[in-house]
């Protein structure tokens, strides 16, 4: 996760201000992502799922496509590029009604 987190700051340069995880292992190496970009990363407050509504929405539509238990690892690239793009192609009210590929895109070019 570290290496696909740095290549993808690399990409975004300057546009990355700040990452907001979870307590996963995958985080384990934190430190060294804030080092190596400059980007600040936080931590949310672990089992408070209320605190991150829009996300927890997302993952309940998630669900739809990907079951609980089911390993991502069968699932085909063509697939998850689907899921993806469904995900971020929908409005959504914390975004008043914009998709996140449209805020995505706007702040990529300012």
């Amino acid at each position: 996760m570290t290496q696909a987190v740095l290549e993808l700051a690399s990409q975004l340069q300057d546009k990355l201000k700040t990452l907001t995880v979870d307590h996963g292992k995958e985080f384990a190496n934190y430190q060294t992502i804030e080092r190596r970009t400059g980007t600040q990363v936080y931590f949310v407050h672990a089992y408070s799922p209320h605190e991150r509504g829009s996300n927890e929405n997302r993952n309940r539509v998630l669900r739809c496509f990907i079951p609980k238990g089911q390993a991502i690892e069968g699932l085909s690239d063509q697939k998850l590029i689907q899921i993806n793009w469904y995900l971020n192609s929908r409005p959504l009210k914390c975004l008043n009604w914009r998709t996140p590929i449209e805020i995505f895109l706007l702040n990529l070019r300012h």
